[in-house]
C-alpha cells in the first residue's frame, strides 16, 4: 500500500513541477492567435494596464497592434495603439470601430477607450 501511495506522490510531484514550470515561463504570442482569441487575450491584458506603463512592455505584452496613429495637439505629440477587442463584422478587415485605442505621451500610457481617445485627440 505504502509503495503505491509513494508512486502516486511522485507522480503528483512531478505533474505540479511541470505544471509550474509552465505557468511560470509560457509566454502567449498574440502573432499566432485566431482573431477570437486575441481579442479575448487583448481585454485581459488592456483591463490589467496602468497608467504610466510604458509602451516598450505594452508591445511586449500584446504585441503590435492592429492599427496606430500618431498625433500631434497643441499640448503635446501622442502615440496611439489600437487593439482588436471586438468583433463588429465579418469583412476579414480589423477596422477602427472593433478596436480599443491606448494613449501614449512621451512613451506612457495615459489613457485608453474610445472616450479618451475623442477627449485627447478632439475628434
Amino acid at each position: 500500500m505504502w509503495k503505491g501511495f509513494g508512486i502516486a506522490f511522485v507522480g503528483f510531484i512531478i505533474y505540479a513541477a511541470i505544471a509550474g514550470g509552465v505557468l511560470t515561463f509560457y509566454t502567449a504570442n498574440p502573432e499566432n492567435m485566431t482573431w477570437r482569441e486575441r481579442e479575448v487575450f487583448n481585454r485581459k491584458y488592456i483591463g490589467r494596464l496602468e497608467l504610466g506603463t510604458p509602451s516598450a512592455e505594452v508591445l511586449r505584452l500584446l504585441g503590435p497592434p492592429d492599427l496606430s496613429e500618431a498625433i500631434t495637439t497643441s499640448e503635446a505629440e501622442l502615440v496611439v495603439y489600437m487593439y482588436r477587442t471586438h468583433h463588429v463584422r465579418s469583412d476579414g478587415v480589423t477596422t477602427r470601430d472593433e478596436t480599443t485605442p491606448l494613449i501614449f505621451r512621451g512613451e506612457k500610457l495615459v489613457a485608453w477607450g474610445e472616450p479618451a481617445y475623442l477627449e485627447y485627440t478632439g475628434r
